[in-house]
């Protein structure tokens, strides 16, 4: 089981993972949504597409733009459609 921890608590959980350059892809369905916030971040990945992004809120602490997914990847992508991913102090771990 993988985990996604920051500031003390379980973001989400998975054993279904798609490892991509590194970061590891969690189901959105596994992201537990009351921690998501909206952000208006877009980035572009030359093959992946334009990625989207949600703060994350613990406890009335802020992550701005600490997770990151793409609504509509590439088709190199494809593995990746329909799932989030973490950085910025997030700890993802195998439990």
């Amino acid at each position: 089981m993988m985990k996604a921890i920051w500031n003390g608590k379980v973001v989400a959980e998975s054993n279904d993972i798609v490892n991509v350059e590194g970061n590891a892809y969690f189901p959105i369905d596994s992201v537990k949504k009351e921690f998501l916030k909206e952000s208006e971040t877009h980035t572009v990945c030359h093959w992946k597409g334009t990625a989207s992004y949600y703060d994350l809120e613990v406890d009335g602490k802020v992550n701005p733009d600490a997770v990151w997914y793409y609504p509509t990847p590439s088709g190199l992508a494809k593995s990746i459609k329909g799932r989030v991913a973490f950085w910025k102090g997030v700890e993802v771990v195998k439990d």
